[in-house]
């Protein structure tokens, strides 16, 4: 998994670095969803217009959200997190 630094403009725009917008596919005029939980945003593509795979995937966010705030997901540390998502 690529972790790479950006900056926030006063407009509050981001860069989203070219390798991970290559990685995930990101093109220029394309809809992106974007929510936040708990100080950690996720992007995520979606399809023009929405598909129910994306409304499904999104609802999944959300149950995740809800299972972590009722103490059901267990804790771990950045570096181990991000071992986990290199498995997928």
């Amino acid at each position: 998994m690529d972790v790479e630094v950006t900056k926030i403009s006063s407009k509050g725009q981001i860069v989203i670095p070219q390798g991970i917008r290559e990685q995930v596919g990101f093109f220029e005029g394309e809809n992106i969803s974007v929510t936040v939980q708990d100080r950690l945003v996720v992007l995520k593509k979606i399809d023009n217009p929405i598909t129910k795979a994306d409304l499904k995937t999104l609802a999944s966010i959300k149950e995740a959200w809800q299972e972590i705030k009722e103490g059901k997901c267990r804790k771990m540390s950045s570096e181990s997190f991000l071992k986990e998502l290199d498995k997928w």
